[in-house]
């Protein structure tokens, strides 16, 4: 589950406020500040033990040596040795905690995002594509990797080490360290560009991997793979794909390569600086200036070296930072992203579920500009009732049916349950409540067993078993080789279209819901794995209320009630007898279906 902590208040627009968007991402390391602290002082004692070095270094030249005190040496030797000893042992330990705490963001972050894109309703899915959202947990995420982790350290570190080589270098000698930094400022100015730069590729570059990623999980799916050959089309996929890459290669090459050039004229000019400080002092030894020692020199010099690494990085950091601002606009923008359907302040809690629905005045429309795809729809099914629903394409039969599990909320009157808008209801309540068979069965890539306790993990083996007989294909899983362990491969092709509705109506038999929902569960079949389908549609209805969404006439005449849709409208409502004896629109979608039904 998503941490509690982790909330986000929608915006109106995308994260394009630089310093809004550094403090979020300052609020992510927020739940780790301990840690974070312990890591600040070890870069602080590590920061100090380096710096100490040149001192001890201009100890070496300037005392020890030229008088030969055998014994200041041995100790300024000995305290060499353990700076660098104790140095490396602080750069472990905060390697290891700044890496736990960059880890632990990056989890945070990942199922911040899978559970705020868990609560999304089903319109969001229909029109995003399945590739563009796995990008942003994979390839999103997964990018901010390298910031998340060490990015934080790094700053601190090196900033620390930044500010105390130049206070050391000034203790040294105020003239060269003039010189030595005269050119930082126009240093900072280069790697803001270089940032800003590549943070616009980085940007393009992730849009692209969220194409590749989409062009992936659709034509390399089972479904796509078959459409694919099928369709003769398997080398124009190729080349499209090749073509898409090609494109990642572009902006791969120029995100790498942006700024190269200008940081690398730094490097040049930082590493040439040791020989303008030698240059300096020899100067200014020459001009009959104040004479610098060689313990100075010495020592100053390998405080610049020292000062040159940290400094080269901190840039390189800042430039890492911006880029990784677009990483981190991109999932703001899905942890922004609205919430359709949300449980109330105080949601209702039903311990006992009849089953009652009711349509009251319902209307359904996808967004403000559209026409309603339900309008004024008044039904109402008591507890244990069947309610059949039918009409041409586009109807809006479905989308009726989604109402009830709210898939998607009404836009206008109510849907209720036992006489409670299930607006009102907690999401437990309505889980528990209504189970939906649709005519796209899913099952996972996992065993028989999996996909049924999927319903109800705590499931035993003998009620899998039960539910199994009850959905007619425990005999069928009984012949296999592996049984129940069975796995039953990518979204269950491994089994036909009616295996692979008996085993979805099995595990809503195990789910035992009060209420049932047939989204045309056996309009895709042949007529003789369909009655096989239906005999295990109504061991499953028995003593629930049912809801069945009907392409195929047949299979409703025994509804206690149907209702006919035409363009979002009960055109027609009653028995099957009574809507027969009318002669209306059921009359002539029932005279259709029987020519349409195959002869024996």
């Amino acid at each position: 589950m998503p941490r509690d902590d982790i909330k986000w208040t929608p915006s109106s627009g995308t994260s394009t406020d630089e310093p809004r968007q550094v403090r979020r991402i300052l609020k992510l390391f927020k739940p780790y500040r301990g840690r974070l602290t312990v890591v600040g002082l070890l870069v602080g004692a590590s920061s100090l033990v380096t710096v100490a070095t040149p001192f001890l270094l201009k100890e070496t030249l300037d005392v020890a040596i030229p008088e030969g005190r055998t014994g200041l040496l041995s100790l300024l030797a000995l305290g060499m040795i353990l700076s660098a000893v104790l140095t490396s042992i602080f750069g472990v330990l905060q390697t290891l905690i700044s890496t736990t705490v960059g880890q632990r963001v990056m989890h945070d972050l990942r199922t911040a995002v899978y559970g705020r894109l868990q609560r999304m309703s089903l319109a969001f899915f229909t029109r995003t594509r399945t590739g563009e959202v796995q990008s942003r947990i994979a390839n999103d995420i997964g990018g901010m990797q390298a910031t998340v982790t060490s990015t934080a350290t790094s700053l601190v570190s090196n900033l620390t080490s930044v500010v105390a080589t130049i206070i050391a270098m000034i203790a040294l000698d105020w003239r060269l360290t003039v010189v030595s930094l005269l050119l930082l400022p126009v240093f900072v100015w280069i790697s803001r560009r270089v940032g800003n730069e590549r943070k616009k590729i980085t940007t393009q570059r992730q849009k692209q991997m969220a194409v590749m990623a989409a062009t992936v999980t659709e034509s390399l799916s089972v479904s796509g793979i078959l459409l694919g050959r099928t369709m003769g089309r398997s080398d124009s996929l190729t080349r499209s794909f090749s073509d898409e890459s090609e494109q990642l290669v572009d902006l791969e090459v120029r995100s790498n390569m942006a700024g190269r050039w200008r940081m690398a004229v730094i490097s040049i000019v930082m590493a040439a600086m040791p020989a303008v400080i030698y240059w300096t002092a020899g100067l200014a030894l020459a001009t009959g200036g104040t004479q610098i020692s060689i313990g100075t020199i010495v020592a100053f010099v390998s405080l610049q070296q020292g000062l040159f690494r940290p400094a080269v990085s901190l840039l390189s950091t800042g430039v890492q930072i911006q880029t990784s601002l677009a990483l981190f606009q991109r999932i703001f923008e899905y942890l922004d992203l609205p919430i359709d359907i949300t449980e109330p302040e105080r949601p209702v809690h039903l311990d006992r579920i009849k089953g009652e629905v009711r349509f009251e005045d319902v209307e359904f429309r996808y967004d403000d500009k559209s026409r309603p795809v339900l309008d004024r729809i008044d039904v109402a099914v008591p507890a244990g009732g069947s309610l059949a629903v039918v009409g041409p394409t586009g109807a809006g039969k479905s989308t009726l049916g989604h109402l009830v599990p709210r898939l998607y909320d009404v836009t206008g009157g109510r849907v209720t349950l036992d006489g409670v808008d299930v607006r009102d209801l907690d999401f437990d309540t309505l889980a528990r409540a209504v189970g939906v068979v649709s005519q796209e069965t899913y099952l996972f890539h996992a065993t028989i067993a999996e996909n049924l306790r999927f319903a109800k993990p705590d499931a035993t083996d003998e009620e899998i078993r039960q539910a199994a007989k009850a959905a007619q294909i425990h005999d069928h899983i009984a012949s296999l080789p592996d049984g129940y362990d069975t796995v039953v491969g990518e979204r269950g092709h491994r089994f036909s279209g009616g295996e692979k509705q008996r085993l979805a109506i099995a595990r809503t038999i195990l789910r035992d819901p009060p209420v049932l929902i047939l989204d045309e569960a056996t309009s895709a079949l042949d007529t003789r794995t369909e009655h096989a389908v239906q005999e295990a549609i109504d061991a499953l209805s028995a003593n629930r209320t049912t809801l069945t969404i009907a392409h195929r006439l047949s299979t409703i005449r025994g509804a206690d009630q149907i209702v006919v849709l035409d363009a979002g409208r009960v055109a027609e409502q009653g028995t099957h007898e009574e809507l027969l004896e009318g002669g209306g629109r059921y009359a002539a979608l029932v005279h259709q279906d029987a020519r349409l039904e195959p002869t024996k």
